[in-house]
Order: structure tokens, then sequence, then C-alpha cells
């Protein structure tokens, strides 16, 4: 964790450095976001496979009797589901609903959690989790103590199953494994952000260059490459998963992302927020989040541009790229009118002042074949 002002060099720095990535800071984090090229880059990870430098989120501990139950009151899904070694995404809310973070969490073993968190919010999560963590219940914060990698991509498992061949069973998708790197515990978890197949491996901080190292060693014949932030961002909105801070926020409620099948309303503790959620879906949403397609050229949405239906503004971009696989611009949008919601709904985009064309579309605006 960093003071106010301090730029943190993720366990893997040096590593970039050699590589002559292009370095900017990042939610209070000096990363990549190029090593080449964005393009290149996206393009590895939807033929190939590609390496991420996920070093920079947090990693919590959470365990003790009554831990399920207890996180059940903060999470919107039920943990109450998870057996031993599965995951599952869920969001942690303020008492108006808005969000605080959208994590992972994995069940390690009964009442013995594995938290993912966003790296900008490693010290508000601690705080909220600590201030209302009951007796009983031991939450550890292991984020200075983790290096962690995301490999993801069509190949990613065969080159895992290469570089791990003492791991002897892979996890499914959203599970997680323990197995031994170099004589130390580590974990492989089946998730990712991308939109492809692929796993998150967790490792002490000291192996964190040596596993980074080893695994582009053993890919190099498969096609992989290290991959920046940009690659991520433009692989995570074709797939349409949410960026916290963007398309969720302390004003964006999950039911408004679209995120619905990720709150339990009917598991038997209450969590934190979830009245108002319940208000807002008895008297009907009042934001919708969309995906959308450019269709007539023009300059990529971006955050913040305006969105209009029949003349009239109906919301605005939360996230927005170019597409390298679509090679057309998309984005997601928070929309407020109900008719402009459908796929298939010509809007448009004000964008430096001029309007282009779009259309919504189903999400996620790629899937993998």
């Amino acid at each position: 964790m960093s003071d106010a002002g301090t730029v943190l060099k993720s366990p893997l720095h040096s590593a970039h450095e050699k590589l002559n990535a292009r370095l900017v800071e990042f939610a209070g984090w000096c990363m990549p976001v190029f090593y080449k090229s964005i393009i290149e880059e996206h393009h590895a990870v939807r033929k190939a496979a590609g390496l991420f430098d996920i070093s920079h989120m947090g990693e919590f501990r959470a365990k003790g009797p009554g831990a399920t139950a207890w996180l059940n009151t903060l999470f919107t899904n039920d943990t109450r589901k998870l057996k031993p070694g599965g995951g599952q995404y869920t969001l942690m809310l303020k008492e108006d609903g808005g969000v605080i973070d959208d994590l992972i969490i994995y069940l390690l073993e009964p009442d013995h959690f594995y938290l993912v968190v966003n790296a900008s919010m490693i010290a508000p999560d601690l705080e909220w989790l600590m201030t209302h963590k009951p007796e009983g219940i031991t939450l550890t914060n292991e984020s200075d103590e983790t290096a962690a990698v995301a490999l993801q991509g069509p190949v990613a498992l065969d080159i895992f199953k290469e570089a791990f061949p003492q791991v002897a069973t892979i996890p499914m998708r959203n599970q997680i494994v323990t197995f031994t790197y170099e004589g130390q515990s580590a974990y492989a978890a089946r998730t990712g952000y991308t939109g492809e197949d692929g796993l998150e491996i967790f490792v002490p901080v000291a192996l964190g260059i040596q596993l980074w190292e080893h695994i582009l060693t053993v890919g190099k014949n498969r096609g992989i490459l290290p991959i920046g932030l940009g690659a991520r961002d433009t692989l995570r909105l074709e797939a349409c998963l949410p960026l916290n801070g963007h398309d969720l926020g302390p004003k964006i409620m999950p039911l408004h992302a679209g995120l619905e099948k990720f709150v339990c309303f009917t598991k038997p503790e209450k969590f934190i927020g979830q009245y108002q959620l319940e208000m807002e879906r008895g008297h009907g949403l009042r934001y919708h989040s969309v995906a959308l397609i450019m269709t007539a050229g023009g300059p990529p949405p971006r955050e913040h541009y305006e969105v209009f239906y029949m003349g009239k503004r109906v919301g605005e971009v939360t996230s927005g790229t170019l597409s390298p696989t679509l090679q057309k611009g998309i984005g997601m949008a928070l929309i407020e009118h109900d008719d402009a919601c459908a796929p298939g709904t010509n809007i448009e985009i004000s964008i430096r002042g001029k309007n282009y064309p779009a259309v919504i579309q189903p999400k996620p605006l790629y899937k993998r074949p």
C-alpha cells in the first residue's frame, strides 16, 4: 500500500523495463500500457496467448467461524453457493446501493476465503471490511506479499500445462487450485477479463519475475506476448466486462450496470445496500447499461460522450474505444430512456460538437469461437 502521492512499482517492474515497456501511472501504480503495440498485443490474446501483470490487484484472506455468513452481509452474490475450490464474481455496496468495488472471491475451504480486489480499492476495501468485521473473523491483507499474472488466450491452457506439469488438476471455469511452485505455495484460478479462456496465477512476491519469465519462455513458440493495460482495456470492452470507476461506481447500482445475475436477493443474510436495490427494482430502473457500435465511421466513442435518441439526450458513454477485432468504434453507455435500450435501436454519440450514428448491440460485442 502507498502513501498519498506515491506511485508504486509492481514486483515485475524490472521485467517490464527489460522489455522496453511504455510505462504509465494507473491506480497509483507504474504499469505497462504496451510493449510494442496495443493492436499487436490485442490480436495475440485473441489468436494465441497473452501474459498480463496483475500484481497491482489486491489479495485479502478472510477466515474463521461464520466467515461465510459475514461476507454474505457485505457482498451481493451468495457465498453459500460456493464449494471448496469455487469462485464467484460479486460486488460490495454502500448503503445507498452504489458500488464500492467489484471483486472475485474464492472459497479455499469451509469459512476460508481468498479475495481479489481492484488495485485502486485496496485501502478503501480493507477499511470497509475491517469496519464491519465481527469478532472471531481474521482478515489479512496479502497484497504486498503477492505477485500475480493472468495468462489469457486460445492456447493459454496448453502453455499453462507445459509450464506447470506439477499441477495435476487444471481448474474448471471459476475455480481455484493450490499447487507448489519453486517449493512455495501458489494458486491458479480460472476466471479472466478478456473474453478468452485462461488463468490467473498467484505466487509469493519473490517469485514474481521468475514466474513471468518462465511463462513467456514456455509460450514463445506458441505466439505468446506480454500484454499491457492498453490491450487489456480493448479486450475487456469487446467482451463488455465493466471497469470499476467507469461502468461501475458509487453512483451506479449493479442493476443499472446489468449485473443483476450477480445479486442474490433471497439468501438468508441481508447485504448492505440490498434495500435500495429492491426499491430500485420495484419502481423500475432509472438507468440501463448498453453496448454500442459506431455505424458510419468517425472517431471512437470515449467516456462521458453524450448519447442522443430521437434528438434527446438520454445518457452518456461510460467506456469506449476502437475495437481491433471489429475494426469499429465500440462502447458501453448508461442510458436513461427505456425505448433506447433495445438491441438494434439507432442512437447518436456527440463527439466534439458533432453527432455520429451508432446502434445498440447485444452484450457481449465479442464472443470467442
